[in-house]
């Protein structure tokens, strides 16, 4: 039996390597980027919101819109998009932390999308979403285990939590939009059931 079902689960899963790799990378630059950041202004509640819901809502349409969206999609999409602009400045916490949504959200969507294939392929998988949070919160809780041995990084049970919540809002958006996906092709006829 091969690893992967299809071409696309494999490329699926390289990109989720790639952006897991790309965020334990900027562990020892952390604190330097985010001066960075701050000094121009990015790690304002809006200016993160505004790219959180751009690089989620990017991925998410990438992997999930084949044909024009219908009533139902379009309603959804808002509702999510309204929801992280809530998220994101309703949040409290440090500015960096926020940044965990954007990380940990586009982390959980590419997961769950190479599962979502991976079901659709044949192969069994129970609990796609489910699998997705825990395997997205998982690595998650290894990106806070490295900073427990940098000298400049702090382990933060909060972070693991954000990650668990920017896994679960992700997830979530997904499945409520293709959830919407089906509504608009059964009602074009597309789709039987």
């Amino acid at each position: 039996m091969r690893l992967f079902s299809s071409p696309r689960e494999r490329r699926l899963w390289l990109w989720t390597l790639a952006v897991v790799v790309a965020i334990y990378s900027t562990l020892g630059l952390a604190g330097t980027l985010a001066g960075a950041l701050r000094e121009y202004g990015l790690l304002d509640a809006s200016t993160l919101g505004l790219f959180a819901m751009f690089l989620l809502g990017t991925t998410i349409l990438t992997l999930g819109l084949k044909v024009r969206p219908g009533g139902v999609e379009i309603a959804v999409m808002f509702g999510v998009a309204f929801a992280y602009l809530l998220l994101v400045l309703r949040s409290s916490y440090l500015p960096e932390e926020r940044t965990h949504l954007m990380e940990y959200g586009v982390v959980g969507v590419f997961i769950h999308a190479a599962l979502a294939e991976r079901a659709s392929q044949g192969r069994r998988v129970p609990l796609a979403p489910v699998v997705a949070v825990v395997l997205t919160a998982t690595l998650g809780a290894v990106d806070e285990g490295i900073q427990w041995f940098l000298p400049d990084r702090v382990f933060d049970p909060v972070d693991m939590l954000f990650n668990l919540l920017a896994s679960a809002t992700s997830v979530a958006a997904v499945v409520a939009l293709a959830w919407a996906r089906r509504m608009t092709l059964r009602r074009r006829g597309r789709l039987k059931g």
